[in-house]
């Protein structure tokens, strides 16, 4: 765990971005297709999906790593599609880091800096800043291979730092680390985030790290964006059926006994929406499959009908809990009850 990131003024004027009518293909394979994303300025953003959806295409879009076929990409209005990466005021750390392992961390992020032929003096004063922010000042002359993996991650976002970017462009920056480590260093990311007031992207698989760390988040899936929001206006109001099944667990019935489910509807409701009541007291009922206890809640297969739902109920110390084969009710308030689009 590093120190307290110290206090620093947010940027002047943070980069808010456009991309429109963005369609980009590697062969005949298309991967973004008439993409449309407004990115505000300062905010923290992700980019949520499964594997091969177009998140990191479109991250690299953005970066000048990739070109699309039509559409736009403008920073502060202005369309950075003629110029390469080096000119477009973006930092981006990848995946696997790229640290050089024969130079010291302070070579490291010196480099990008030395591409740019700034002053030594320059050099010196933002490579010791950007290690300050990351809190590793003292790690200056060691080598990569004696750092942590957390260690590792915070020097490629110190070499990303130090160039002075509008736009901090994060790949899956956590998944190489462990569990524990991942929640301490995403936790690290979003101070530093708001301590210098960059715009920041951040792609990512991992529900969880998007609902955590980030202001706004598109869900993506087969190169479309299928919704943007907040992480609990997706959570609450998914748009669709995707969107309810990516972010956390959902019930999803096209029917159910004393139920009337709209035709080319499904009626979603999540696990802890609804409670277990005594069967004579509610329209739906059925068995108990299974029973799992999850320390804070306990969670519930019931089978109604033809499908088996998930409920989670809070555990108390004392509270007499039902065993597989009962018979139980479901009480679901109808403000909890969302029809989608099959």
């Amino acid at each position: 765990m590093s120190p307290p990131v110290p206090a620093q003024a947010p940027a002047a004027k943070a980069t808010g971005i456009e991309i429109s009518g963005v369609n980009l293909s590697y062969g005949t394979t298309h991967v973004l297709k008439n993409v449309d994303l407004s990115i505000r300025p300062g905010e923290f953003f992700a980019f949520l999906g499964p594997s091969g959806c177009g998140k990191t295409t479109l991250l690299r879009l953005i970066a000048g790593f990739a070109q699309a076929e039509t559409g736009q990409v403008l920073l502060d209005g202005r369309d950075v599609a003629p110029l390469p990466p080096w000119k477009r005021d973006v930092g981006m750390v990848f995946q696997s880091y790229a640290l050089w392992p024969h130079m010291t961390v302070a070579k490291n992020v010196a480099f990008g800096l030395e591409e740019r032929r700034l002053p030594r003096a320059e050099i010196a004063r933002r490579v010791s800043r950007a290690l300050e922010l990351v809190g590793l000042a003292d790690y200056a002359e060691r080598r990569p291979a004696q750092l942590s993996g957390g260690q590792q991650q915070r020097v490629a976002v110190a070499r990303t730092v130090a160039i002075e970017p509008k736009v901090l462009l994060l790949d899956e920056p956590l998944s190489n680390l462990d569990a524990k480590m991942r929640v301490s260093v995403r936790r690290e990311l979003r101070t530093l985030q708001q301590r210098l007031g960059l715009t920041t992207i951040f792609v990512t698989h991992d529900q969880e790290e998007a609902n955590t760390i980030c202001d706004r988040i598109a869900v993506m899936e087969a190169g479309t964006i299928r919704q943007v929001g907040t992480p609990m206006e997706l959570y609450e109001k998914p748009a669709n059926l995707f969107v309810a099944n990516f972010l956390g667990s959902a019930n999803i019935l096209s029917d159910a006994p004393g139920l009337v489910v709209p035709a080319g509807k499904r009626l979603v409701f999540r696990p802890q929406h609804a409670t277990l009541a005594s069967p004579d007291s509610t329209t739906l009922r059925g068995p108990v499959t299974h029973r799992e206890f999850l320390g804070a809640t306990v969670r519930y297969g019931v089978q109604i009908g033809a499908s088996e739902i998930l409920i989670e109920t809070p555990f108390q110390s004392g509270n007499e809990l039902r065993a597989v084969g009962d018979t139980v009710g479901i009480a679901l308030p109808p403000e909890r009850m969302l029809y989608l689009p099959a």
